[in-house]
């Protein structure tokens, strides 16, 4: 059967199967892109989708957490939910990291699982999982659908949920007697939630409070997170810091909310931010976080964070509003819509010019610093390199550690949807495949993979998916031989006791990549990276750069476990 493209459920009155809902579904929610692994579950549905051939491109990783991750990072650059398929059993439980993943830094995702026959759940039957169980800590929310006619409104309402409110992922177990089963009655699909009713718009009384602590505030600082990308704030946020020249700060997840490069940003914050932005949230007396979620990362020791600060937070999810830090102004809102309520106060000039000046100077005395050998590669350089080289303007993902940190303080990132990484969960493996969904976002852009040698090796079978479509997606290993952090904090707090942290085995990399049809390089000399690196990202084909970086390269700054902002080592050379 041949279904109409943008065809309403309502319409169709010639239904097969549940699986064909299914399909009809997902064509009504606009779903060009799946992301998904076949398995015996989710037949009926692979089988919809073959008769439904031209409606989506399929994307079939080589493993269903390349899958996830790659719809992570297709959702983050493209604006849209990320569509996962698994079958069940270990086709859903090898989605349970990137589901989590997603849930920790609000990434919008529909999971299909593929469950066994109603009548045998619980019986323990082959390849059945618990995934309603093992998923409810880690969903925005979760659905199994016991009736053929629940499922067009379960599909509409998951991917309500998903994207509407704090984003996050909602997984459909749909039991394979239900995507097989015929009918050929007209079904709605309309639904009302009234328990879930998020709020967008800010309170008129809390924006009139943070105005007025702001024309009184002498050090005023901004933090910005991924609140402000989720709901596209940026410009509104370029607005208010430009009209009361407001220095601002980042978390990891919120870089490319306001231009790297302007004179007002600080930098990352945390505990491996910058001098300057980490003293401005310590210092500050007004400190306005706009859609962060006041993490241990970012706070170091809670007794020490903004000491002296009024807080106001602005966050579409109450539940995050005092839950770590004490709040003064509390402002549950979309962020656009509480920025775009700012700006519409009248502008007054504040009286802060000295506390700018101060963080400026800071800026200045303790800029971010590294070591230059005159042939080693050193992977602070390398980042700058890439900066440089890309002009700014790829899609960066990574993985967790060294190299991740390195890329979030030397890649500036000048506008949002071009950095994405793993934040709350902290995934090794993730950055690959989510550059892979990043490219199939935004075909535009050229996605660069910065990952460590360690986690490459979690999902490097995605290079498959490179060989078959094509993809010119650049994987640059940040290659130390190490879990580089690990080591780093077996160097700084286990008295350099390396238990497991050197990886001296590796497989050939360059051969590696040519088994799979991509363009291997080996880089051992900086002359190297600026001989060659310009041109290979430059072309318009996949390729996989081995750059043999320093071994005990360590990140700088940082707040050791313990400590407050204002205790950083490694501040100066």
């Amino acid at each position: 059967m041949k279904v109409k493209a943008g065809a309403s459920v309502k319409e169709q009155t010639t239904v097969q199967t549940g699986a064909d809902l299914l399909v009809h579904a997902l064509i009504d929610q606009g779903v060009d892109t799946l992301f998904g692994y076949p398995g015996g579950a989710v037949l009926p549905i692979y089988d919809a989708i073959y008769r439904a051939k031209g409606s989506f491109d399929h994307i079939l990783p080589r493993h269903e957490q390349g899958a996830i991750h790659a719809a992570e990072g297709y959702a983050r650059v493209s604006k849209r939910p990320g569509v996962v398929i698994g079958t069940s059993g270990p086709g859903a439980t090898n989605l349970v990291t990137g589901i989590a993943d997603a849930m920790m830094d609000s990434i919008p995702l529909v999971i299909f699982t593929g469950q066994v026959a109603k009548g045998v759940i619980g019986t323990d039957a082959f390849q059945e999982s618990d995934i309603m169980g093992i998923t409810t800590p880690i969903t925005k929310h979760n659905y199994q659908v016991q009736d053929l006619e629940e499922l067009p409104r379960v599909v509409k309402e998951a991917f309500h949920i998903a994207t509407t409110g704090r984003p996050g992922p909602v997984v459909v177990d749909i039991p394979k007697d239900i995507s097989a089963s015929i009918h050929n009655k007209k079904i709605e699909s309309d639904f009302h939630l009234p328990g879930y009713q998020p709020t967008i718009k800010p309170n008129p009384l809390q924006i009139n409070k943070l105005h007025e602590a702001l024309l009184e505030a002498k050090k005023p600082v901004v933090l910005t997170g991924s609140g402000i990308i989720h709901s596209e704030a940026s410009s509104e946020l370029i607005e208010f810091v430009q009209n009361y020249q407001l220095p601002v700060a980042s978390t990891l997840l919120g870089l490319g909310a306001y231009p790297g490069s302007d004179d007002l940003f600080l930098g990352m914050a945390g505990m491996h931010g910058t001098y300057s932005a980490n003293m401005a949230l310590y210092e500050c007396d007004l400190l306005i976080n706009i859609g962060a979620r006041f993490d241990d990362r970012l706070t170091g020791n809670l007794e020490h964070f903004a000491p002296h600060a009024s807080v106001a937070h602005i966050d579409i999810d109450p539940a995050e509003i005092g839950k770590n830090v004490p709040t003064a102004i509390p402002i549950v809102s979309d962020a656009k819509a509480a920025l775009a309520s700012l700006n519409e106060k009248k502008v007054y000039v504040l009286d802060h010019q000295d506390w700018v000046a101060k963080l400026e100077g800071n800026k200045k005395e303790f800029p971010l610093w590294h070591d230059q050998p005159e042939e080693s590669i050193v992977p602070q350089w390398l980042l700058q390199k890439v900066y440089e080289y890309t002009n700014g303007e790829a899609v960066v993902t990574t993985d967790v550690g060294q190299h991740q940190m390195w890329a979030a303080q030397y890649y500036s990132f000048d506008r949002p949807n071009r950095w994405v990484t793993s934040g709350g969960l902290g995934t090794m493996g993730f950055g690959f495949p989510a550059a892979i969904g990043a490219q199939l976002g935004d075909m535009s852009s050229t996605s660069v993979a910065i990952v460590g040698d360690g986690g490459f090796q979690m999902t490097l079978q995605e290079l498959s998916v490179l060989q078959e479509r094509r993809l010119p997606v650049k994987v640059i290993i940040v290659n130390n031989q190490a879990l580089g952090m690990v080591r780093q904090w077996q160097e700084k707090f286990y008295e350099e006791r390396y238990s497991e942290s050197i990886i001296d085995v590796q497989p050939d990399f360059v051969k590696l990549a040519e088994s799979y049809q991509i363009a291997g390089y080996r880089f051992d000399s900086q002359k190297e990276v600026e001989t060659k690196l310009p041109e290979i990202l430059a072309d318009d084909q996949p390729a996989l750069i081995d750059c043999r970086v320093l071994q005990k390269e360590n990140v700088y700054p940082m707040i050791a476990p313990g400590k407050g902002l204002h205790e950083m080592i490694g501040v100066k050379r």
